[in-house]
């Protein structure tokens, strides 16, 4: 098939996709669209939101619909790596068995990561980062495609622990979900308060995926939209001479080149699915604030008035 083809065939699979996903979650289309963009690009998301937006039941349903294994795990002040990655145990023969942890599936949803402590954190970053997995000096690969969900909570600061700027670096996006509206919530209450269960459909495979990664890897990309792109993470660094007044004023640091990457690759995928050969401009703002969100670090001045990472991006934009 033609990558012409391709993408033609993608835009007809994502909007059934979409409508799938739709049977369970109401609303929430900007979030769900992000979710799916990280997963055709083969990145991570992290997803921001106070407790009861239905946040791991639709990592489930994304899961299902995409005929994927999910496992879910819930992050908790005690929990170990090994309760994570897995551990080696004497068998019957005085042999090392390894007993795989849950972290062996094709979506994990690392429920509250900002519960646990740093060292346990941190178990998840090779296997975001490498896709694959060390004990006791064996690297053991996951099964591609391979992506991590986490949520976090904003309201509770109580127990805990902050994410370092390298985790948060590793995810591709940071997803705010907001409450839904009134006519939403109305649907809501409706749906999952009757008798009627609805079954979401699996519209893909993992080989479905990992081709819809390459295709979105072969998507081109003119000059001047990577031009734009790099300019525009470079003009969040404050401590650049370029840097403008603003940014100097209210940012502590700026956006790294995974940024830069991560736009081209998610603009590529959101022309894909809207049925464009090669992404511009548009498809660049479509996607930054999802992108830059995590990566740019507000000072104490930023704080103080209260100047949002989003009011920072559109003044850059």
């Amino acid at each position: 098939m033609s990558d012409v083809a391709a993408i033609e065939r993608l835009v007809v699979k994502h909007t059934e996709l979409k409508k799938e996903i739709a049977k369970i979650i109401v609303g929430q289309d900007e979030v769900i669209e992000q979710i799916l963009l990280s997963i055709y690009t083969g990145g991570h998301s992290l997803l921001i939101g106070v407790p009861g937006l239905a946040k791991t039941l639709m990592v489930n349903t994304i899961a299902q619909a995409l005929g994927l294994d999910f496992k879910r795990i819930q992050f908790t002040p005690d929990l170990m790596p090994s309760d994570i990655l897995g551990s080696e145990v004497l068998d019957q023969n005085r042999n090392f068995k390894f007993i795989k942890g849950p972290i062996f599936s094709n979506i994990i949803l690392a429920d509250e990561i900002n519960r646990t402590p740093p060292k346990t954190q941190a178990a998840l970053l090779e296997a975001m980062q490498e896709r694959a997995v060390t004990i006791a000096g064996h690297q053991h690969k996951l099964d591609l495609p391979y992506f991590v969900l986490a949520t976090q909570n904003p309201i509770e600061q109580e127990g805990t622990y902050p994410l370092p700027e390298a985790q948060l670096d590793r995810f591709m996006f940071a997803i705010e979900l907001k409450y839904p509206s009134i006519a939403e919530e109305i649907q809501v209450v409706k749906n999952t308060t009757a008798d009627r269960k609805q079954v979401v459909n699996p519209l893909f495979n993992a080989q479905d995926i990992l081709a819809i990664q390459d295709l979105v890897r072969r998507v081109p990309v003119a000059d001047n939209v990577v031009e734009y792109t790099v300019k525009l993470v470079n003009s969040t660094r404050p401590n650049l001479d370029s840097a403008s007044d603003f940014v100097k004023q209210y940012l502590d640091w700026g956006a790294g080149p995974r940024a830069s990457q991560n736009l081209i690759l998610a603009a590529k995928a959101h022309a894909a699915v809207h049925g464009k050969f090669s992404p511009d401009i548009e498809d660049v703002h479509a996607v930054v604030k999802g992108i830059l969100r995590h990566r740019i670090i507000k000072n104490y001045k930023a704080e103080a008035e209260g100047i949002s990472e989003e009011d920072i991006i559109d003044r850059l934009l």
